[in-house]
C-alpha cells in the first residue's frame, strides 16, 4: 500500500500550478493505491446540461429529472467517457464505492435510472477524469504542487462551481489568496 492514501480526499491545486488541466482546481480523489490514483475534478462545468447527455444515448427521461444539472469536465484522461459522482453509496453495473456516502458510477443504468427520476439524491456528472501513474501523485505533493484535505459533500454537491476552489482551502483554514504564485526559497 503507498505510503499515504489519498482516497476520499479533495486535491486542490496550488495557485502556482502551471497545467491548465489541473489550474484551480479541485479534483475529488476516488481511488489511491500502489498503482496510481484517479479523480475527477469537481469545479469545472462544461457548456453541456444533463438532457444533452441523454439525448445523446437516446435515454429517456422525465420532469423529474434534472435535465438542467451542468456536466463537468472530470480530467484530462477519457474525456468522451463519464463518470457520476453519487450519494448514496449505492451500487451500479459499474461502480467504485468510495465511502458509505459516496460512489463513482460509469453505467448507463444510473443515467437511465436518474432519466426516470429514480436516481440517487446527489449527482455530479463529469467528462473524463484525472489520472495519475505509480508514485507520480506522491511526486507532486512532495513539490507542493497540490493541497489534500478530507473530501466535503456539501462542497462537492451544494456548494456553486465557481467557489469550491477557495471554499475546499477554506475547510482546512487556507486562504489562497494569501499564497503567492511564486516558487522560491527563503
Amino acid at each position: 500500500m503507498t505510503s499515504f492514501d489519498l482516497t476520499n480526499q479533495f486535491l486542490i491545486a496550488m495557485p502556482a500550478m502551471g497545467d491548465p488541466n489541473f489550474s484551480k482546481t479541485v479534483t475529488y480523489v476516488c481511488a489511491h493505491n500502489d498503482e496510481g490514483a484517479m479523480g475527477i475534478v469537481i469545479n469545472r462545468p462544461l457548456e453541456i446540461e444533463l438532457e444533452e447527455v441523454f439525448a445523446q444515448m437516446q435515454i429517456d427521461h422525465n420532469e423529474r429529472a434534472t435535465t438542467s444539472q451542468h456536466v463537468y469536465q472530470g480530467g484530462p484522461v477519457h474525456r468522451d467517457r463519464g463518470f457520476i459522482i453519487h450519494n448514496p453509496a449505492q451500487d451500479w453495473d459499474s461502480t467504485i464505492r468510495v465511502t458509505s456516502e459516496l460512489a463513482v458510477s460509469t453505467s448507463r443504468d444510473i443515467l437511465e435510472a436518474m432519466g426516470k427520476g429514480a436516481g440517487p439524491d446527489a449527482t455530479l456528472v463529469a467528462l473524463g477524469y484525472a489520472g495519475w501513474g505509480a508514485g507520480q501523485l506522491e511526486q507532486e505533493m512532495g513539490q507542493n504542487a497540490w493541497l489534500s484535505g478530507p473530501a466535503s459533500l456539501e462542497i462537492i454537491f451544494h456548494t456553486p462551481p465557481d467557489q469550491r476552489w477557495q471554499c475546499a482551502a477554506a475547510e482546512m483554514g487556507v486562504d489562497l489568496t494569501s499564497l503567492s504564485g511564486d516558487i522560491g526559497h527563503a
